[in-house]
């Protein structure tokens, strides 16, 4: 049995469902795999090959799927390299290095340096917003522009909606579907509702359609994969300090994973540079950000 999944059934299920949600994705790409010291990294790279490159990280429990409504806008600007984090339910290696030891930004570096990249823009959601936290960090000069959605790392994590969403977890499909509205929030409905069909005498899929797919994938994911369960280490104020290139935070009042408003702070005072985005309302998942962050990535490049 692959250790991060439940079952060997489970593991196939999601790499042949992840396989299939590849196939619609909505640029010419590349499938690489890239040899590190934690095993074989997956990359998907796409746009245009002379453009300057943007790393785009996922979040813990998902893979580059989540970029499918995405990646279109920042392939129009970029040369995207979509990376499956090891020991994630991606196409990496199950390697799941202690957090705390370095070997991320480690792990990051080596395939940076396979793909000839010196210097990156990235953008990347919870648990791959810490890893690139860890990175630009250690190497804030080889990082360009840092966007983050819900970044692990900076605000504590939450657990008492957790303890109740594993409780769910058991009970079937209804039950992962329940406890994924507790922790990604009022914005994951349009991941969890049913997908709309495409319309008549298209081949095109709707937006809305992938989200709900990729809702379904994820449920998927939920019932077959073995969560991390340990604590994002915090990073402390001299190490955030260390962001002096432009950064956007975007964050959710009702983040039932992390003290949004802990990392609001934070960020405010150790990165006054900082563009921060607060959304009260909004939970973990934050999606239709591309614009923005889009915005954010591109400003002042004609100047």
């Amino acid at each position: 049995m692959t250790e991060i999944y439940r079952s060997e059934d489970g593991k196939r299920a999601v790499e042949q469902r992840y396989r299939e949600l590849l196939a619609r994705w909505p640029v010419p790409a590349e499938h690489l795999r890239v040899p590190t010291a934690q095993g074989e990294t997956f990359v998907i790279a796409c746009g245009p090959s002379d453009a300057p490159p943007l790393v785009l990280l996922h979040g813990s429990a998902t893979n580059s799927a989540m970029w499918l409504t995405d990646v279109a806008g920042f392939a129009r600007h970029f040369r995207v390299y979509a990376i499956d984090l090891v020991g994630e339910p991606g196409l990496s290696a199950p390697s799941r290095p202690d957090l705390a030891s370095g070997a991320y930004a480690r792990w990051l570096e080596e395939v940076l340096d396979a793909l000839d990249i010196r210097r990156i823009s990235m953008v990347a959601v919870s648990l791959g917003g810490w890893i690139a936290l860890d990175y630009a960090t250690r190497h804030p000069g080889k990082v360009e522009r840092l966007a983050l959605q819900c970044p692990g790392g900076i605000g504590p994590q939450l657990w008492g909606k957790l303890m109740v969403a594993l409780l769910l977890k058991p009970l079937g499909r209804w039950g992962r579907a329940r406890s994924m509205r507790l922790l990604l929030g009022p914005a994951s409905t349009s991941v969890t509702a049913p997908a709309p069909a495409a319309a008549p005498g298209t081949m095109a899929v709707p937006a809305s359609s992938q989200a709900a797919d990729f809702g379904a994938f994820m449920l998927l994911i939920n019932g077959a994969f073995r969560h991390r369960m340990g604590r994002m280490p915090l990073f402390d104020d001299e190490s955030l300090r260390r962001l002096t290139m432009p950064l956007l935070v975007i964050v959710g009042g009702r983040d039932a994973f992390l003290d949004s408003s802990g990392t609001r702070r934070r960020i405010t005072e150790t990165a006054p540079h900082a563009a921060i985005r607060f959304l009260p309302d909004w939970g973990h998942y934050l999606p239709n950000q591309t614009d923005e962050i889009t915005g954010f990535l591109t400003e002042n490049a004609h100047a």
